[in-house]
Order: structure tokens, then C-alpha cells, then sequence
């Protein structure tokens, strides 16, 4: 019983790290980077 205690409890404590970390990095913006293209006249 106290085995499955100690995993229930370490499963509540790697899900309440996991949603802060997700809360925290969702809002990054994605890198950005300049881009050129060639333009082509026909």
C-alpha cells in the first residue's frame, strides 16, 4: 500500500511539473529568421 502511495504521489508531483513547464514555454514566440528569395521575371 505504500509503494502505491509514493508512485501515485510521484505521477501528482512529474504532472504538476510538467503542466508549469508547459504554462511557461508555450507563450516563447517561434525563432524568427530573415528569408530572401529570388524574384524571377518571365
Amino acid at each position: 500500500m505504500r509503494l502505491l502511495l509514493k508512485a501515485v504521489l510521484g505521477l501528482l508531483v512529474l504532472g504538476v511539473i510538467g503542466i508549469l513547464g508547459y504554462a511557461i514555454f508555450s507563450d516563447l514566440p517561434a525563432p524568427k529568421r530573415p528569408v530572401e528569395l529570388p524574384v524571377t521575371a518571365k
